[in-house]
């Protein structure tokens, strides 16, 4: 039988319990988060998941999330999706940043990103005080897929003129598989 697969996104106040509401549905109405991403933003707790399931386990799930949005306190959001394609000669990077917290870094570097074609695959950001001085810093982390046509040599450079241009640390490095010894 076709694997259905689900996107569900879900916000509100956080409290204890979220994840076992939301997992719970799932599983009970025959799904498996196969991904998930969950963050407490300020005084909210966002979710996203990625379900795969059976076309009428996916069908009961649907319902299920439409009637529980209420009953939760949350507000759900869910949309059928697609097996992800793997990009054909894509190359994994990691591009980090670290600077005083500004206005504008995240969209600076996305727009280099842009530029290039290249897709984010993962993203992460956070504001911490600084060791000794308390100063705001800001670090960014985004895991990236350059494709074949992108010269590392040339995004290396446009990252460092954003560096130079932003204040910002800047560093591109290849992700490669863990090894299994």
């Amino acid at each position: 039988m076709d694997k259905a697969y689900i996107v569900i996104s879900a916000i509100g106040a956080d409290r204890v319990g979220i994840v076992d509401d939301l997992s719970g549905i799932v599983a009970e109405a025959g799904g498996n988060v196969e991904e998930s991403k969950m963050a407490v933003l300020g005084g909210e707790f966002a979710v996203m998941m990625l379900v795969a399931a059976d076309e009428p386990s996916a069908g009961a799930l649907e319902a299920r999330m439409a009637k529980a949005e209420a009953a939760l306190g949350l507000r759900i959001g869910v949309k059928r999706t697609a097996e992800a394609p793997r990009p054909e000669g894509g190359r994994p990077y990691c591009v980090e940043t670290v600077s005083l917290d500004g206005r504008g870094i995240l969209h600076a570097v996305s727009a280099v990103l842009r530029k290039r074609g290249i897709n984010i695959e993962e993203l992460e950001t956070r504001t911490e005080r600084a060791p000794l001085t308390g100063a705001p810093l800001f670090r960014l982390r985004a895991d990236v897929v350059l494709g074949p046509g992108v010269p590392v040599t040339a995004l290396r450079r446009e990252l460092e003129e954003l560096q130079t241009g932003q204040d910002l640390d800047v560093t591109l490095t290849p992700l490669v598989p863990a090894r299994m010894d």
